[in-house]
């Protein structure tokens, strides 16, 4: 791979109940562990971050399909949920569901859309294979 663009976080005290910020200082956040799994949930989590970069990352690859397919996407909104729980090795897997709205354009080619990107995405290639990643598209 030739790097365009490389980043450094780091994360200090405990992991999940400690803290992460990025070498520049845009990300500098206390994290906690949710409540559904038995933390205080006083702080962000990495499935929240994981979520937010995922949701932006898709919604720009969408944007460059489209902008190369020459189609209006403008009002469109990628949400990701990100879920995590046990798998079958005794350890923890994450589970994502993508929901990808784009108003104004029929549903067949938004889904080639969504699909085309998701070829695209970053996330969506280092995620393929190892992560169940869902697909829903709407028009509102």
């Amino acid at each position: 791979m030739d790097a365009v663009y490389t980043t450094e976080a780091l994360s200090t005290g405990a992991g999940r109940n400690g803290h992460v910020a990025t070498a520049d200082g845009r990300i500098n956040l206390d994290l906690a562990v949710p409540k559904e799994m038995g933390g205080s949930g006083d702080g962000a989590n990495p499935e929240q971050l994981f979520a937010a970069g995922y949701s932006a990352c898709f919604h720009s690859a969408l944007q460059g399909i489209a902008r190369a397919q020459k189609v209006d996407v403008s009002g469109s909104s990628v949400g990701a949920r990100v879920s995590i729980g046990n798998n079958e090795s005794g350890g923890f897997g994450l589970a994502v569901l993508l929901e990808v709205t784009i108003p104004g354009v029929p549903a067949e080619q938004a889904q080639a859309l969504a699909e085309a990107a998701h070829q695209v995405c970053p996330y969506s290639n280092a995620t393929r294979g190892n992560v169940d990643v869902t697909i829903t598209v709407s028009d509102d």
